[in-house]
């Protein structure tokens, strides 16, 4: 066996494989042996079919199946043993010569293989990077502590209507003279929210009303763009909203008002456990903990986004083998066609520009991942999953099991793991460069991490 690599403009490589019998003879038969054992031929018993039946019948695709195994294994040893920096898969090179599978013995193949271009990529001391921490003040905790009482909030059953009450009645559609119309649209105990209507007149009927009122009211008028409205308050399918234009009568039978919960001990216990907190100071400094360290988690994020675009200008633009690489893309997503890959080359050679970077950033400081790294950074995203839910008191063991969940789903595994090597990467970072810190609210977080 023969192997030779030409990679004159250091992206394109041309990679040529010669093989003799030799080299795969062996197997060969070895796998011709095994189709003996198994092969069933009338007249023979198992394992005592001649030879040259088998060879007449799996020949081809046996020589063939050994070939590609060979081919294979060679390439990927010869890349990793002369360290070439292969992107994507080889593909079969244009310049490859027809070959005779069927009757020849020795073989040439040629592939051709993308080659990362070559460049490096150091942070250390010298170099500065913006670093911020979030702010909690009383504002942003006053903030949460409004969210959590809403959240355990409830409603009341109260007897005049104000504006955001929630109200329960019987609906029904009108004729032209303003009576019930026979066989028209009726809805029991349908739910509605004046406070939405988004036409004054409309919802101004609906002022200083009381159990047990009739309100006429028009719904197209009420919700001028807005069939699904419609359609949800009716119970009708939402072509039909659009030709609505009756007037309905609403007799209102229940007024429920929401009101948040007390900040009590019963709102702290539910928050964070029986007697974990025993007083507001207390819940406050509870929710500030929480909220420095979700946000530490959101200022990191922030923190590797920075870091990549330091070096993505700081490597400036690359050069890579475009035309093999939209083969590459190509061959990958038949399905989906040319049109496809001219679409999104860039945007993934954007990707695997960073991508390389931080293999470099890894590399140089040693960091690996283990499966504890991993479910540590699958609790991590099962904590802010909770989190956004206002679950603040879920026991480790549930949110372990739960992690446990999101990584058995072959789906997020990928993004988990580069996720625990992210987390890794920022403490050594901030280790490594010189930090620029800085302060800033949440609200300035939010709007600087919209722009």
């Amino acid at each position: 066996m023969n192997i030779s690599f030409e990679n004159p403009d250091k992206i394109n490589g041309l990679l040529t494989i010669t093989v003799e019998e030799a080299d795969y003879k062996e197997n060969v038969e070895k796998a011709l042996k095994d189709y003996r054992k198994k092969a069933n031929y009338p007249g023979f018993r198992p394992g005592m079919v001649p030879m040259g039946l088998v060879k007449k019948q799996f020949g081809t695709s046996a020589k063939m199946d050994a070939i590609n195994k060979l081919i294979g294994e060679q390439i990927y040893k010869y890349v990793n043993d002369n360290k070439i920096q292969m992107l994507g898969e080889p593909l079969p090179s244009e310049k490859q010569e027809p070959q005779d599978l069927e009757k020849g013995t020795n073989f040439t193949f040629v592939f051709d293989i993308a080659v990362a271009p070559e460049f490096k990529m150091v942070l250390d001391g010298h170099n500065k990077l913006d670093h911020y921490t979030i702010t909690v003040d009383d504002a942003l905790i006053d903030r949460q502590v409004d969210m959590f009482a809403s959240r355990a909030g409830s409603y009341d059953k109260v007897e005049a209507f104000e504006g955001n009450d929630m109200l329960k009645g019987d609906i029904r559609e009108l004729d032209e003279n303003g009576n019930t119309k026979e066989g028209g649209i009726t809805v029991e105990s349908a739910v509605l929210m004046p406070e939405y209507i988004k036409v004054d007149d409309q919802k101004k009927l609906f002022e200083g009303a009381k159990l047990g009122d009739v309100i006429t009211f028009n719904p197209k008028k009420a919700y001028p763009e807005n069939d699904t409205e419609i359609s949800s308050l009716l119970k009708i399918e939402r072509e039909a909203a659009k030709e609505l234009t009756a007037d309905f009568s609403y007799q209102i039978t229940e007024i429920q008002r929401f009101k948040k919960h007390e900040v009590n001990q019963e709102l702290f216990d539910q928050l964070f456990g029986n007697d974990t907190v025993k007083n507001e100071e207390e819940f406050r400094n509870k929710i500030a903990e929480g909220l420095k360290e979700q946000l530490a988690v959101d200022a990191d994020y922030k923190f590797i986004l920075d870091v990549r675009a330091y070096c993505e200008k700081k490597v400036g633009k690359l050069e890579y083998p475009d035309a093999l690489l939209k083969r590459i893309m190509l061959n990958n997503n038949s399905d989906k066609g040319e049109e496809f890959v001219e679409k999104n080359y860039e945007q993934s050679i954007t990707e695997l520009t960073w991508h390389m970077i931080k293999e470099q950033l890894v590399a140089a400081r040693d960091i690996k991942v283990d499966d504890a790294d991993i479910l540590d950074a699958a609790k991590e995203t099962a904590r802010t999953q909770f989190a956004q839910y206002g679950m603040n008191n879920v026991p480790d063991e549930y949110v372990e099991n739960y992690a446990k969940e999101i990584l058995k789903k072959k789906e997020n595994v990928d993004g988990i793991v580069d996720r625990a090597v992210d987390r890794k990467l920022v403490v050594a970072l901030k280790d490594s460069v010189k930090l620029n810190e800085k302060e800033i609210s949440l609200d300035d977080f939010n709007k600087m991490m919209q722009e």
